[in-house]
Protein backbone atom coordinates (compact mmCIF):
# COMPACT_ATOMS: atom_id res chain seq x y z
CA UNK A 1 0.00 0.00 0.00
CA UNK A 2 1.26 3.91 -0.90
CA UNK A 3 1.37 6.64 1.57
CA UNK A 4 0.64 10.09 0.56
CA UNK A 5 -0.01 13.31 2.06
CA UNK A 6 -3.41 14.98 1.12
CA UNK A 7 -3.81 18.41 1.38
CA UNK A 8 -7.40 20.02 1.07
CA UNK A 9 -5.83 22.49 -1.67
CA UNK A 10 -5.40 19.42 -3.88
CA UNK A 11 -8.63 18.60 -4.72
CA UNK A 12 -9.95 22.54 -3.89
CA UNK A 13 -11.94 23.93 -7.48
CA UNK A 14 -11.20 27.39 -6.47
CA UNK A 15 -7.49 26.86 -7.07
CA UNK A 16 -5.51 26.32 -10.39
CA UNK A 17 -2.73 23.90 -10.64
CA UNK A 18 -0.31 26.56 -10.06
CA UNK A 19 -1.30 26.83 -6.32
CA UNK A 20 -1.64 22.89 -5.76
CA UNK A 21 -4.93 21.42 -7.30
CA UNK A 22 -3.81 17.94 -8.20
CA UNK A 23 -6.93 16.80 -10.08
CA UNK A 24 -8.86 18.47 -13.13
CA UNK A 25 -11.76 20.58 -12.94
CA UNK A 26 -14.26 17.94 -13.79
CA UNK A 27 -13.39 15.76 -10.40
CA UNK A 28 -12.39 19.25 -7.80
CA UNK A 29 -14.78 20.29 -5.57
CA UNK A 30 -15.55 23.68 -3.51
CA UNK A 31 -14.13 24.63 0.03
CA UNK A 32 -13.50 20.80 0.56
CA UNK A 33 -13.13 20.54 4.44
CA UNK A 34 -10.28 18.41 6.27
CA UNK A 35 -13.65 16.04 7.75
CA UNK A 36 -15.22 15.55 4.44
CA UNK A 37 -11.59 14.46 2.95
CA UNK A 38 -11.80 11.92 6.36
CA UNK A 39 -14.76 10.76 5.59
CA UNK A 40 -14.34 10.02 2.07
CA UNK A 41 -11.30 8.66 2.37
CA UNK A 42 -12.48 6.00 5.12
CA UNK A 43 -15.63 5.34 3.87
CA UNK A 44 -13.70 4.00 0.38
CA UNK A 45 -11.23 1.77 2.50
CA UNK A 46 -8.49 3.99 2.91
CA UNK A 47 -6.92 4.50 5.80
CA UNK A 48 -5.73 7.02 7.41
CA UNK A 49 -2.63 7.38 9.88
CA UNK A 50 -2.47 10.72 10.53
CA UNK A 51 -4.45 14.04 10.72
CA UNK A 52 -3.48 17.75 11.36
CA UNK A 53 -5.93 20.45 10.82
CA UNK A 54 -3.54 23.02 11.38
CA UNK A 55 -1.06 22.60 9.04
CA UNK A 56 -0.93 24.72 5.79
CA UNK A 57 0.00 23.89 2.22
CA UNK A 58 3.37 26.15 1.87
CA UNK A 59 2.07 26.28 -1.57
CA UNK A 60 -0.82 28.49 -0.34
CA UNK A 61 1.62 30.98 1.74
CA UNK A 62 1.30 33.67 -0.49
CA UNK A 63 -2.87 33.42 -1.61
CA UNK A 64 -5.35 35.62 0.23
CA UNK A 65 -7.08 33.83 3.51
CA UNK A 66 -10.33 33.24 2.14
CA UNK A 67 -8.08 30.88 -0.40
CA UNK A 68 -5.96 28.67 2.40
CA UNK A 69 -7.74 25.77 3.63
CA UNK A 70 -5.79 24.59 7.06
CA UNK A 71 -5.51 20.45 7.31
CA UNK A 72 -3.57 17.86 6.63
CA UNK A 73 -3.64 14.24 6.52
CA UNK A 74 -1.47 11.45 5.66
CA UNK A 75 -3.34 8.53 3.94
CA UNK A 76 -2.79 4.77 2.88
CA UNK A 77 -4.27 3.58 0.11
CA UNK A 78 -3.89 0.41 -2.96
CA UNK A 79 -3.87 3.31 -6.06
CA UNK A 80 -1.68 6.14 -6.50
CA UNK A 81 -1.84 9.74 -5.47
CA UNK A 82 -3.69 10.97 -8.50
CA UNK A 83 -6.35 8.11 -8.69
CA UNK A 84 -6.70 8.56 -5.02
CA UNK A 85 -7.28 11.82 -5.16
CA UNK A 86 -10.07 11.47 -7.57
CA UNK A 87 -11.96 9.11 -5.91
CA UNK A 88 -12.21 10.95 -2.37
CA UNK A 89 -13.38 14.22 -4.51
CA UNK A 90 -16.33 12.09 -5.98
CA UNK A 91 -17.24 10.86 -2.77
CA UNK A 92 -17.53 14.19 -1.29
CA UNK A 93 -19.79 15.46 -4.00
CA UNK A 94 -22.14 12.07 -3.12
CA UNK A 95 -22.16 12.65 0.27
CA UNK A 96 -22.65 16.39 -0.04
CA UNK A 97 -25.43 15.32 -2.85
CA UNK A 98 -26.84 13.40 -0.28
CA UNK A 99 -26.99 15.32 3.01
CA UNK A 100 -28.35 18.25 0.62
CA UNK A 101 -31.38 15.68 -0.16
CA UNK A 102 -31.93 15.39 3.37
CA UNK A 103 -32.22 18.93 4.27
CA UNK A 104 -34.73 19.66 1.52
CA UNK A 105 -37.21 17.17 2.78
CA UNK A 106 -37.05 18.96 6.51
CA UNK A 107 -37.22 22.33 5.39
CA UNK A 108 -40.11 21.21 3.09
CA UNK A 109 -42.10 19.96 5.63
CA UNK A 110 -45.02 22.32 6.75
CA UNK A 111 -47.57 21.46 9.18
CA UNK A 112 -51.20 21.34 8.11
CA UNK A 113 -53.89 23.14 10.28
Amino acid sequence: MKRFVVWPGEIDARLSRKYGRAVGNEFAVDRPSIDEITDAALSLGMKVIERDGRKLNPRLAGLDEEYRTRGMLIVESEYTKGKSLRMIAQKIRELRRIRSKGRKKRKSRKKKR
